[in-house]
């Protein structure tokens, strides 16, 4: 037996999803800008990086009101 790993080969549906774009802009089908040609391929990073934002404000909200709360009780 061989010790070889299979390692999936693709495009992923946000890879897919650029490649219609940019087909659709370079046929002038779509006159949309760049940004919104591109954004399949950052959009995701970009959602990520919001969330984990949110997540951390959220998480300093929270202390900041615990804290206050703990010394309106004082």
């Amino acid at each position: 037996m061989s010790d070889k790993t299979v390692q999936p080969v693709g495009v992923s549906f946000c890879g897919l999803l650029f490649l219609v774009f940019l087909t659709l802009k370079l046929t002038e089908h779509i006159n949309w800008s760049w940004w919104w040609v591109t954004a399949p391929l950052w959009g995701p990073i970009a959602l990520i990086v919001a969330l984990l934002i949110a997540t951390f404000i959220a998480l300093v909200i929270k202390h900041v009101v615990r804290n206050f709360l703990k010394e309106a009780r004082k």
